[in-house]
């Protein structure tokens, strides 16, 4: 498909900054191994928060196969978050907001309001809060 985009195209500028196109440009580069060229199509292109998972994952597998290959074994978790901090993801497909143990500080904040105000909340009131913070009845 992308060889088949001609060059000479009139209006190849518009067609190449297409998030479609890029994102379909990244997932190329990931799979033939030229991470050098998805980061930069990662780091220099603005990308919607559907994209984010799919793009995120591929930054990530990309640096943990990069430190695999230098260390020439397979990465343990230690080895893995260390990879995470030392290349984090950037801004153009992550939102800026940490996690800690797996939710969002703006939803854990939001969690521990609701428990003070109200321990044990009743099922209407769970699924309310899991609207709010976008987290199932279940994990609330």
């Amino acid at each position: 498909f992308l060889w088949s985009l001609p060059v000479a195209h009139p209006n190849i500028n518009e067609l190449n900054k297409n998030e479609a196109v890029l994102r379909a440009r990244a997932i190329v580069s990931f799979h033939s191994g030229n991470f050098r060229e998805m980061y930069t199509i990662l780091e220099h292109h603005k990308f919607t928060k559907d994209s984010h998972g799919k793009l995120q994952a591929m930054w990530l597998e990309a640096h943990y196969q990069e430190a695999e290959k230098l260390r020439g074994r397979p990465l343990g978790p230690v080895d893995k978050y260390r990879v995470r901090k030392k290349f984090p993801l950037p801004r153009t497909i992550w939102d800026g907001e940490q996690k800690t143990h797996c939710f969002k500080e703006r939803t854990r904040s939001l969690l521990r309001e609701w428990y003070l105000q109200d321990p044990y909340p009743n099922p209407t009131k769970k699924r309310e809060l899991a609207q709010a913070t976008g987290l199932t009845p279940t994990q609330v």
